[in-house]
């Protein structure tokens, strides 16, 4: 987890805000917002609220209300104590690329299978940049559909000691998440006192929240574990091509959800979600790390902060194929506001590539490289006398050099941050060494991390406590 202490970058005006105060307002209470369960509408009717059908129009003051009820931070524990994070305030924690079906290492593009999602795991645990191996790392083709949930969330209870996600596929999926995360930490009380996961609830944009989402999302907010509230918007698609009308059409969505949070259990930690690109218009294939995404992530982490709530958005995206320069300045472009804004939960920190379609592990590599790049620019400087080194000027005086002065030899080991990817070889050097570009170099340091791997300790009876409820369940799914 990053404190990050540096001043919040803002760029909407109060004028700008009153506006899109305004535009939310007119379209939860003018249009409505559409929620495919039988069960939220009958809680949002018991509530006064307006119900048509599946489409609820709602009183902005009531939403407003309800979102008051949210804490403004909160912790979600690890199995490893000093893995615990915060979430809200200053904090940033990062978790790993979610939901791609595919995996690029090297020139080979595949089909993702069990054992992918294993070794992103372990890098996940590896990485002490990486917060939270995430939760669909990637999907194992391999393991059957109807029980894979079950094989991902044990690989990332014993493979990690981090924080990971919950299966929101289905509310059987989520109850069998809460199942075994209560195995692990030791009953529904201990997790409802201090949650254990975070779970990602995407609205079907534009103004739509699907009955899968709506019933693992019931299940998560009743037992006191986070739910990411997320609008998944494409501008020119699933918004409109205007960033104020996206922002807009972002806080109806995503209030209205938390508001659902709310009327499920007052107090149910939430989390503003932000997924927000554009598409193509040539093509009408997904953007991403374009200049108004980038506009977009900015306005997000304002208007988050304006309503008191934790918020998600950023990560290294990028439409790159490969893990190439666009890949590179692409997340870059993302990941840049992403510390700007100070958004607190940053899923798709590291391994994104080919628009959420393959988990790279090149990419991932390369990702957490810069993410520990910007942890270091982000982390407030200290000028003190000791940093000043008025010394080490008089010792060098004029038209000297510093690399043999005292202040240098004393601090050289720890002065400048020594990236693990990049090289700055001499040209020569740097033939003799294979002549290998970055993408070649984080491939090499992928495998060295894979090859050093070692599992975290787990205690053996909750370990099998945990196998033996995978294998019923599995039974009981016909898988």
């Amino acid at each position: 987890m990053f404190r990050n202490a540096m001043p919040r970058y803002e760029i909407l005006s109060e004028e700008a805000m009153a506006t899109l105060d305004g535009g939310w307002r007119r379209i939860v209470s003018e249009i409505g917002v559409e929620f495919l369960s039988e069960r939220a509408l009958e809680l949002f009717r018991q509530a006064g609220q307006k119900v048509e059908d599946q489409c609820v129009r709602f009183d902005p003051d009531f939403v407003l209300e309800q979102v008051a009820k949210a804490p403004r931070a909160f912790d979600v524990q690890a199995r490893n104590p000093a893995h615990t994070v915060h979430i809200g305030d200053d904090s940033m924690v990062f978790g790993s690329v979610y939901g791609p079906p595919f995996v690029r290492e090297g020139d080979v593009r595949r089909d993702a299978k069990l054992a992918d999602f294993h070794s992103f795991a372990k890098l996940a645990q590896s990485f002490d940049a990486i917060d939270s191996a995430g939760g669909v790392v990637c999907e194992p083709e391999d393991a059957p559909l109807d029980s894979r949930h079950l094989d991902m969330t044990c690989a990332l209870q014993t493979l990690t000691d981090k924080i990971y996600m919950g299966n929101v596929v289905s509310g059987e999926n989520a109850r069998d998440t809460l199942a075994m995360t209560e195995i692990l930490f030791g009953g529904r009380e201990a997790i409802e006192a201090t949650p254990a996961t975070i779970s990602l609830i995407n609205c079907n944009s534009p103004l739509r929240w699907d009955d899968r989402m709506l019933e693992a999302q019931f299940e998560y907010s009743a037992a006191n574990q986070p739910v990411v509230l997320t609008p998944f918007l494409l501008m020119g698609a699933m918004s409109p091509v205007s960033i104020p009308a996206t922002l807009a059409q972002q806080m109806a969505e995503a209030l209205t959800g938390i508001a659902l949070s709310q009327l499920i259990r007052p107090g149910a930690p939430v989390i503003f979600g932000s997924f927000l690109s554009n598409i193509d218009m040539q093509s009408g294939s997904p953007c991403f790390g374009t200049p108004e995404s980038a506009i977009g992530l900015l306005c997000t982490g304002q208007i988050a902060r304006r309503f008191g709530l934790p918020v998600r958005s950023g990560g290294g995206l990028t439409s790159s194929q490969t893990p190439d320069a666009q890949a590179g300045y692409e997340s870059l472009m993302t990941m840049l506001p992403t510390f700007l804004a100070g958004i607190n939960w940053v899923m798709h920190s590291a391994g994104w590539l080919e628009g959420g379609l393959v988990a790279s592990y090149e990419k991932y590599v390369l990702d957490v490289q810069v993410l520990e790049m910007l942890q270091q620019e982000f982390t407030p400087l200290e000028i003190d006398e000791a940093s000043l080194a008025f010394g080490a000027h008089d010792e060098v005086r004029h038209g000297g050099h510093f690399l043999g002065a005292a202040h240098t030899m004393e601090r050289f080991r720890t002065c400048f941050y020594r990236p693990f990817v990049n090289s700055s070889d001499n040209y020569d050097r740097w033939v003799r060494g294979g002549a290998k570009d970055a993408a070649a170099r984080a491939a090499d340091v992928a495998q060295k991390r894979l090859a050093e791997y070692e599992p975290p300790p787990l205690d053996e009876a909750v370990r099998e406590e945990l196998e033996a409820y995978v294998t019923r369940r599995r039974r009981e799914l016909g898988d």
